[in-house]
């Protein structure tokens, strides 16, 4: 809603900090914006589907990043092309005064106790797809599993709302985000590394920008194919392994590497990058619980551009200190290799709503194994497991431990042991006649 007025009012700004403090006005607005849609898009979506709807978003941004240098040819002032974007979102701006269009996640209504609210949005949902619910069974069964949770956890029936405070006092919640945040930072800040070897190579018409939205739209058609099929942990750990081996060879082998290896490292760098960072977004929003996935997801957003902000700082300093951020960055890359192991699986699995379901989860084997196949990943242990031809009861453990049984008591002195010679006389006589069978 707010977007409208402060992209007009960057557009009409008539000095330097007009311009600053109306831009960062609006960038807070676009990016308040991005999180409320991305979330909002991830909660009305089923497990089998997320993937697929969040890429799908992804390569509508990467056709507007390729359409904005065409814009900004067309209109020539940036007024003028600020403007037009900021018209752009006029659309949203319809959603306020129509809810019909962009409603409410009754996911996040119902987590946070406001169960009129959320079955009213799953009756319009409902009615909007031409299905009739037997509202009172099902509402009321939405609403009894909600109490009986509230219930169990000792809270009031009251609507509670969960900011980032709460995040920050969890324990496996939180070590999520910040592996996460800290692989996204990754991948945003080593881009600008790989993309200034491939300046030289190509056309001076915004080469290194249409190259890095190309690059963008592999990386997605790349998770596409490969995320549900081998899981989001195993293809994160792929997409940052090859960031950070291109990176350091790039770094210890430029100067005795063949141009075309060092284009090949470089693009293949980049598109790793590119795919950690789209995949650590995507994962962080459904291993964050629904009570906390907007700030967290806020949180891991913003790590994400510290790292973008390398780009024009490398560009104010004239490429002062590229070769100490490149080594930063591959060693910090190599690193969060080793953090990903502690990372749960999500695919496939439903959403956690509440903290305690994010704290519940726990980290699976490597690789996501398919559903045909699930019986034959379980773990074997050898060592634990009982012998072949051993049944739950074994005549000999049992006669043996009759016989230690008596020698223990016959040592003791006392009536105890004297009323205990005749019951010890009947189980080794019950022993040695199973053992005679």
């Amino acid at each position: 809603m707010l977007l409208i007025p402060w992209g007009l009012a960057v557009a009409l700004a008539i000095s330097y900090v007009m311009f600053v403090l109306t831009h960062l006005a609006f960038g807070v607005m676009l990016a308040g914006g991005f999180v409320s849609l991305y979330v909002a898009r991830l909660e009305w979506c089923d497990p089998p589907h997320r993937l697929g709807i969040t890429m799908t978003a992804g390569f509508f941004w990467v056709a507007a990043e390729l359409l904005l240098p065409g814009l900004a040819v067309a209109c020539k002032e940036w007024r003028l092309l600020q403007g037009v974007v900021t018209l752009g979102f006029a659309p949203l701006s319809a959603c306020w005064w129509c809810p019909s269009l962009f409603p409410e996640s009754a996911r996040w209504l119902l987590a946070t106790g406001q169960l009129k609210e959320g079955q009213r949005a799953l009756r319009d949902l409902a009615e909007g797809n031409g299905v009739r619910l037997e509202e009172e069974e099902i509402c009321a069964a939405l609403a009894n599993g909600q109490e009986s949770r509230s219930s169990e956890e000792g809270a009031p029936l009251q609507p509670q709302f969960r900011h980032l405070g709460h995040l920050l006092r969890t324990r496996v919640v939180w070590k999520n985000s910040l592996i996460l945040g800290f692989t996204a930072f990754i991948g945003s800040g080593i881009q600008h590394c790989f993309a200034r070897n491939l300046t030289p190579y190509g056309p001076r018409f915004y080469f290194p920008y249409f190259l890095l939205a190309a690059c963008k739209a592999v990386a997605l058609l790349f998770l596409c194919l490969a995320v549900d099929r081998f899981g989001r942990r195993a293809v994160l750990l792929l997409s940052t392994i090859l960031t950070g081996v291109s990176s350091l060879l790039l770094l210890a082998l430029m100067q005795y590497l063949a141009a075309w290896l060092v284009l090949a490292l470089s693009i293949l760098g980049l598109l790793a990058s590119q795919a950690a960072t789209a995949l650590s977004i995507l994962f962080a929003s459904e291993v964050l619980p629904t009570v906390v996935r907007g700030s967290g997801l806020g949180l891991i957003l913003a790590a994400q551009s510290v790292g973008w902000a390398a780009d024009p700082l490398m560009a104010l300093h004239n490429s002062r200190g590229f070769f100490l951020h490149h080594v930063v960055f591959a060693s910090f890359a190599i690193l969060s290799v080793l953090s990903l192991m502690l990372l749960p699986e999500s695919t496939d699995k439903p959403l956690p709503e509440s903290l305690s379901d994010g704290e519940n989860q726990r980290r699976p084997p490597l690789f996501y194994a398919k559903r045909r196949h699930r019986h034959r990943c379980q773990d074997h242990l050898p060592l634990l497991a009982s012998p072949s031809g051993a049944g739950p009861y074994d005549p000999d453990s049992y006669a043996r431990l009759v016989t230690a049984t008596q020698k223990m008591l016959a040592s003791r002195h006392g009536a105890g042991g004297q009323q205990a010679r005749p019951l010890l006389r009947d189980l080794s006589g019950h022993s040695s006649a199973q053992e005679e069978m």
